[in-house]
């Protein structure tokens, strides 16, 4: 189990010391090196701020989750929210 609640959005500013964390961070299971684990390296070099945000979490890696942001994208833009609403009523009315 995870040791937080806490999630990665994916939206980083960092300093360019992060490549060379990068480069010496050790690849994981599935072969890849994990971009939070040099962030947990350089975090020993430098201070590293993050911001914690109130709202929706998205995952838009996979279908549904992309799927689920654009309904919601939809559904809150001024510009095409009441044509997009109206759209969505129609469509489930036919499922």
């Amino acid at each position: 189990m995870a040791p937080s609640n806490i999630t990665v959005v994916g939206r980083y500013i960092l300093t360019p010391a992060i490549f060379g964390k990068i480069e010496n961070t050790g690849r994981c299971a599935g072969g890849e090196i994990q971009l939070t684990d040099a962030i947990a390296a350089l975090m020993k070099d430098e201070q590293v701020l993050s911001y914690e945000f109130a709202g929706n979490r998205y995952d838009c890696g996979s279908k549904f989750g992309f799927l689920l942001a654009n309904v919601e994208y939809g559904l809150l833009h001024p510009e095409i929210k009441s044509k997009f609403a109206a759209y969505m009523q129609q469509r489930v009315s036919k499922i």
